[in-house]
């Protein structure tokens, strides 16, 4: 019986993007490996430059993070790599703290830089 992928939520702010769809081509292989989701154009992004689906929740501002916090909660997400930008204040910053939060609560790993993803998949 094969064993069921695990799933992976990709996340990235905007000032990430380019260093999340970088990340992705140099691991694709590594990739084909997780079931892919992550926040609206950050998923659009990825399936475009590796080519393997990646179902897409809202994007963050609207609600995608909280999509995403509520799928840990329910156990249908095994891993986070979540690019989020220190540096730039969020509009939906509670959502972002939030979602941080239920990884946490559900001993869900969460890389938020790429050093970390690297090491988690």
């Amino acid at each position: 019986m094969a064993q069921k992928k695990k799933v992976l939520a990709l996340i990235a702010h905007d000032n990430k993007k380019p260093e999340i769809v970088a990340w992705a081509k140099r691991n694709v292989e590594r990739l084909k490996d997780y079931e892919l989701c992550g926040t609206g154009h950050t998923a659009k992004l990825i399936q475009e430059a590796i080519g393997l689906p990646v179902k897409a929740f809202l994007p963050g501002p609207l609600g995608g993070d909280l999509e995403i916090g509520a799928a840990v909660a329910q156990k249908e997400i095994d891993i986070i790599v979540f690019l989020w930008d220190p540096l730039q204040v969020q509009p939906h910053d509670p959502d972002v703290k939030a979602l941080l939060r239920i990884a946490a609560v559900y001993d869900i790993p969460i890389a938020t830089n790429v050093s970390t993803a690297d090491a988690i998949i």
